[in-house]
């Protein structure tokens, strides 16, 4: 109380709050105070899932909840940027503002990180197996969550790899892209995709020697695909809204890397490293919206290394990777009809 007492009258930053739990409870007492009074407490945090417990114990119906996700395509790329240097240069601000700090921040960031964040927050004691269960993700990147696979390497059950996979998706490390199904149940219990929210995360502990040899070399295309995942996952989140976004894949073995659900209507994205698009490319598109039905599904986007944008038979469209962030923005803000 005698914290808080002098900051009744003037707008408060609150940083790092997961820290701090117990001010929490005070903060409710002033809130209820004098409810009508908005953006007077701004907390802030760098562990979702600890701010999160707390905040629905204390602070429920009395806040609103905003994610700030690393650099978007949207908020800062180099106009002559290539493909190699967007998914090498990291998304955090620090190596995006100076790319010759890039190896030391990123090392640094996940020391403490680590040291900071998974023991301290998480009181995860086995931080060997927790950087080794890491690293295994890291080169996973684009894969299903084998959770039974990565319980046998790491030496540790699968309800552990379960924790540690909310650990990491709650810091803003991992994203779990969830399979498309009619049935809704049926997204919640199947089987995700991770793939790391920054390109440059997953290069560095995968031990990518540079940028050229990165996207050229076996995790190329993954990279690759994760960073349009990301940038899929960011356009909801800069607007304030749950990212939904799946993956399809068929009983014969045909697979979408994204769909986007846009309004009631699914979009069906595949993503390649391509810079000429073959009708080969097309056939998980052609195939998703046949069983999904043209009513339900649009005509599917070519995420490549196309120069300008390319209509593709049956109303497919090739996009140029540089500029599928701010089509999927536009499309997000569009009108409803």
């Amino acid at each position: 109380r005698g914290f808080l007492d002098p900051y009744r009258e003037q707008p408060v930053i609150l940083d790092e709050i997961q820290y701090v739990p117990e001010l929490l409870s005070y903060l409710k007492m002033l809130i209820d105070q004098n409810r009508q009074r908005y953006g007077h407490w701004l907390l802030t945090g760098s562990q979702q899932f600890a701010l999160m417990k707390n905040v629905s114990e204390s602070l429920a119906g009395r806040i609103a909840l905003l994610e700030l996700l690393p650099f978007s395509q949207l908020e800062y790329a180099p106009a002559t940027e290539t493909l190699e240097e967007r998914l090498w240069r990291s998304d955090y601000p620090e190596p995006a503002l100076a790319p010759n700090q890039r190896e030391l921040w990123l090392r640094s960031y996940l020391q403490t990180y680590v040291e900071r964040d998974v023991r301290l927050l998480h009181d995860i004691q086995d931080l060997r197996s927790f950087e080794l269960f890491l690293g295994l993700c890291a080169s996973r990147h684009g894969q299903v969550f084998n959770k039974a696979a990565l319980a046998r390497e790491c030496g540790v059950s699968e309800p552990t790899i379960k924790t540690w996979g909310h650990v990491l998706a709650a810091s803003y490390i991992l994203h779990f892209l969830p399979p498309y199904y009619r049935n809704y149940g049926k997204r919640l219990i199947k089987t995700p995709k991770l793939y790391f929210l920054d390109a440059a995360l997953a290069a560095w502990l995968t031990r990518q020697p540079s940028a050229a040899a990165m996207l050229a070399g076996g995790m190329g295309g993954a990279l690759f695909e994760g960073w349009v995942v990301s940038e899929a996952v960011k356009a909801f989140t800069l607007l304030g809204r749950t990212p939904d976004l799946f993956f399809w894949r068929s009983h014969d073995g045909l697979e979408v890397d994204l769909i986007v659900l846009i309004n009631g209507r699914l979009l069906p994205v595949e993503i390649k490293l391509t810079a000429t698009p073959t009708l080969r490319h097309l056939a998980p598109l052609e195939k998703f919206r046949e069983l999904a039905g043209e009513e339900a599904a649009e005509a599917g986007v070519l995420v490549c290394r196309v120069e300008q944008p390319q209509p593709l038979p049956h109303g497919n469209l090739a996009l140029p990777w540089r500029r599928f962030p701010a089509w999927l923005r536009e499309r997000l803000t569009a009108p409803t009809e």
